[in-house]
């Protein structure tokens, strides 16, 4: 057999164990070692790398117990002659491709956030965070990693710190009329966690739940991962049609879960009125229906005194109320919660701590002192007198420079929908509204067939009065550079805004 000229490249001052074995490895899947190649000789080898004799053989001992490797008698370690050919092949830290069969990939998610360098994303659920008082923020973090820093990163509660939880429940109280003790609450790395959550502890492959047709699409997708059929509900001005809630046929499923939006209908800013509430949990309680109440930004209600919570007046254990701390202080944060009667909740606690054995400690605690102390109130104050001023001025100039766009002026919410004559194509309008620097999401991306529709949604929230004019004079010059418009079929289910 030939003197082997074979010889791995190494890097000077890293390990050089783990470097020899790992070279030898990656020669033999990419064919530069091949089946039977003998290796040279351990003093060779170790005087070619300029390495101990020691190391060589301690990593080719081990290589053969791998198998890689077999010690052939006169002739040395040699590459092992039965590998199997699925080895072979290029290389690198990870595999470019999966070595198993994936399931069937999900649809693709729904183009709701603006991407990276956007100039002005006009979104429903981003608040401008250049108003966030990080002072605050900041003061707080410190008296806590003062105060009882070494305990806070230790293990916690899964259900989450006991202060935030009685600060939290204080304040939906007070804010919201929900009345629920700790006990009741769950603390959630956000309303999608508290969504996943609810999902897979109460739902199970081929239970019925109906959603609004014109909707939340990542609360969809958290409900279709547990094995739910959805069924769409026509929404209107006044929220859910009830009255078109799905009956269960004899020989059919019943209705498990409904999941909605009742004080600001996402997307449209619809308030689920009174009447509808009452049905709704009448029938709720007729028939063991659970409700899922998503109450993502009760707190921007401009126009009267905001709707208390379905979960207010809950009496029967029907409702798990989901609400967030993302539009009212900083998505970042990652601050949500279920509120729920106290079997649920344990059983959430369990299902939590399966995934995520607890939350960020040291920020429930620094949001339980900005609860006490009145800083949330205070930003709260603040923001809510900007964002109806910035709602005024793009109601404003849409009014001025998109007069074919007509609104609805929302009772409160981060956006505004704006109608569109039925013949034009919204969706390429957006499009280049976004190579423009402009990001909006237009009616089909809430649609639960996804199917185009004649509206636009523009969050207001995130951009200054300033900005608001820069955006809307850029989204008029595309609107006039488009092509002629293309007529299709537009119309809204249920009378939908």
């Amino acid at each position: 057999m030939a003197r082997s000229t074979w010889q791995p490249v190494l890097i000077p001052h890293e390990a050089l164990g783990p470097q020899l074995h790992a070279a030898v490895v990656a020669d033999i899947r990419s064919g530069r070692l091949a089946p039977d190649h003998r290796l040279p000789g351990s003093r060779d080898l170790a005087r070619r790398l300029g390495i101990a004799r020691a190391t060589v053989v301690r990593v080719t001992d081990a290589l053969a117990a791998e198998g890689w490797l077999v010690a052939r008698p006169g002739s040395g370690m040699v590459v092992a002659p039965d590998l199997p050919p699925e080895v072979q092949g290029p290389t690198g830290d990870v595999a470019a491709r999966c070595g198993f069969p994936l399931p069937a990939a999900p649809p693709a998610p729904r183009r709701l956030h603006a991407p990276p360098g956007t100039d002005f994303a006009l979104v429903g659920g981003t608040p401008d965070l250049r108003l966030l008082p990080l002072t605050e923020l900041a003061r707080a973090y410190g008296r806590v990693l003062r105060g009882r820093g070494r305990q806070l990163v230790a293990y916690g509660d899964p259900q989450g710190e006991l202060r935030l939880r009685q600060a939290l429940a204080a304040w939906l109280a007070r804010t919201r009329g929900l009345v629920a003790r700790p006990e009741q609450l769950l603390l959630t790395r956000g309303s999608q966690m508290a969504l996943h959550l609810l999902a897979q502890v109460l739902l199970r492959p081929g239970d019925r739940v109906a959603v609004e047709e014109l909707g939340y699409p990542p609360a969809w997708a958290a409900l279709e991962a547990a094995g739910a059929t959805l069924l769409p509900v026509p929404v209107d001005g006044e929220g859910l049609v009830v009255d078109a809630l799905p009956a269960a046929p004899p020989a059919a499923a019943p209705l498990r879960m409904v999941y909605l939006t009742p004080h600001h209908q996402y997307p449209t800013g619809a308030v689920l009125s009174a009447p509808r509430r009452l049905q709704l949990l009448a029938r709720a309680r007729r028939e063991g229906i659970v409700l899922v109440e998503d109450d993502y930004d009760h707190e921007y209600h401009y126009e009267g005194r905001p709707v208390s919570p379905l979960a207010a007046a809950d009496g029967q254990g029907l409702v798990a109320y989901v609400g967030t701390l993302s539009k009212a202080f900083a998505p970042g944060l990652r601050l949500g919660w279920v509120v729920a009667p106290e079997p649920l909740i344990t059983r959430l606690c369990a299902a939590r701590a399966r995934v995520d054995r607890q939350g960020d400690r040291v920020v429930e605690q620094a949001v339980a002192e900005l609860l006490e102390d009145g800083s949330i109130d205070r930003h709260l104050g603040r923001t809510r007198r900007a964002w109806r001023s910035r709602r005024d001025a793009l109601l404003a100039l849409v009014a001025r420079h998109l007069p074919a766009l007509r609104a609805e002026v929302p009772a409160g919410g981060l956006a505004v929908c704006f109608h569109a004559p039925s013949e034009v194509d919204l969706d390429a309008w957006a499009a280049r509204c976004e190579a423009a620097g402009v990001f909006f999401s237009t009616g089909s991306a809430f649609a639960f067939d996804g199917s185009p529709r004649p509206w636009v949604r523009l969050g207001f929230a995130g951009q200054d009065e300033a900005e608001l004019a820069e955006a809307v004079r850029r989204m008029a010059a595309a609107w006039q550079a488009g092509p002629p418009p293309q007529r299709r079929d537009l119309s809204l289910p249920g009378g939908g805004a």
